[in-house]
């Protein structure tokens, strides 16, 4: 480094013109932390080549990091609004799925809806089940099975 030897040099001969410089440059509202994230930007380049402008460098470095944040903020608000103009849509496909859920198992036979109805919304064992309507444990499989078959036909289509 021409003018200061080591980053602690750099330091004490720049810190504080390259704070006033960003304040000047960027606003005082991310002066520390863009300053702060300068110089540990600046950190690799201190073993490996003399800084010959360290000024120019600094302010390059601090405009740099401006320019990521910026995008990063940009990115982030394109995906927000992104996310804000699909809200109705994944609203609407939700009511959509449970309309055609609602639909598809009102479509069940009688004896079939009982039997899904109880045991995915009740809870039911298939032994409570049969209890409950009388029948037996593998009439309530069987029934179940014709009612799960009935759906996955229904949302195939």
């Amino acid at each position: 480094m021409k003018e200061a030897v080591g980053l602690g040099g750099l330091y004490h001969a720049y810190g504080a013109w390259l704070r006033v410089a960003i304040i000047r440059r960027y606003g005082s509202q991310d002066a520390d932390d863009l300053s702060q994230d300068v110089w540990l930007k600046v950190v690799p380049y201190e073993s490996r080549r003399e800084i010959k402008h360290p000024r120019a460098f600094l302010l390059r470095v601090a405009s740099n990091l401006i320019a990521d944040r910026l995008s990063c903020r940009a990115r982030t608000a394109r995906w927000q609004e992104q996310q804000s103009a699909l809200q109705p849509a994944l609203e609407w496909a939700g009511q959509s799925d449970e309309l055609l859920a609602k639909q598809v198992i009102t479509s069940l036979p009688q004896p079939l809806r009982d039997v899904f109805v109880l045991s995915r919304f009740g809870g039911l064992t298939n032994s409570q089940i049969a209890e409950q309507l009388g029948i037996r444990p593998k009439t309530v499989e069987w029934r179940m099975t014709k009612a799960l078959a009935h759906c996955a036909a229904q949302f195939r289509r």
